[in-house]
C-alpha cells in the first residue's frame, strides 16, 4: 500500500479524475480515496513513482507519505 497526500483534491470529481488516471496507468490498481483528510491510499503492484505522476497527470499534487 502506498499513501499520498493530495493537499487539491477537494471533492468527488477530483476523486474520480485521480481513480480514472491511477488505473489507466496501473489497471490492478486499487484505491482508497479520504477527500476529508486530503489522501489517496493505493494497493497496486506498480511502482510508486508510477502513480505519482499518473496523479500529477490529471492535474494534483501528490506527496507520497512514508507508511
Amino acid at each position: 500500500m502506498i499513501t499520498f497526500e493530495v493537499p487539491d483534491m477537494t471533492c468527488g470529481h477530483c476523486v474520480k479524475k485521480i481513480t480514472e488516471a491511477v488505473q489507466t496507468a496501473a489497471p490492478d490498481a486499487m484505491l482508497e480515496c479520504d477527500v476529508p483528510g486530503k489522501t489517496v491510499t493505493i494497493s497496486s503492484a506498480s511502482a510508486a513513482a508510477v502513480l505519482e505522476t499518473a496523479i500529477r497527470q490529471a492535474g494534483f499534487s501528490p506527496k507520497k507519505l512514508e507508511n
